[in-house]
């Protein structure tokens, strides 16, 4: 028996919902929550919405910016930044979110499975 190790690839929105410099959240089938992060340069990010120290499903709404090269989004509760890139917290030992790899196709906005 052979594993298919292919990425499973989601529609969630149009690019053009989702401006520079902000995130939106998405609702996966399997109930999971994304946000979705749009930085310049076409640079497109997923991490899974719930933030850890908190618990409210809310990082989609958080402030974007950069943390010394590193693309960071800050909760809006407790303002813990996550890299974009790998979903480790920034301000909290051993805290990290799950990482969703994001792709554009045809306008599209996509989410892989992790």
């Amino acid at each position: 028996m052979t594993l298919s190790l292919e990425k499973t690839w989601v529609a969630v929105c149009p690019a053009d919902a989702v401006p520079e410099w902000s995130g939106a959240a998405a609702l996966l089938d399997s109930g999971e929550q994304v946000a979705i992060f749009h930085l310049p340069g076409q640079r497109w990010f997923g991490l899974a919405n719930l933030d850890p120290c908190s618990g409210a499903a809310v990082l989609s709404r958080g402030i974007i910016g950069d943390a010394g090269g590193v693309p960071v989004v800050a909760s809006p509760v407790y303002k813990e930044r996550f890299d974009l890139r790998t979903g480790v917290c920034l301000d909290e030992d051993g805290v990290s979110v799950r990482v969703y790899p994001v792709r554009l196709n045809e306008g599209v906005v996509e989410v892989g499975s992790p």
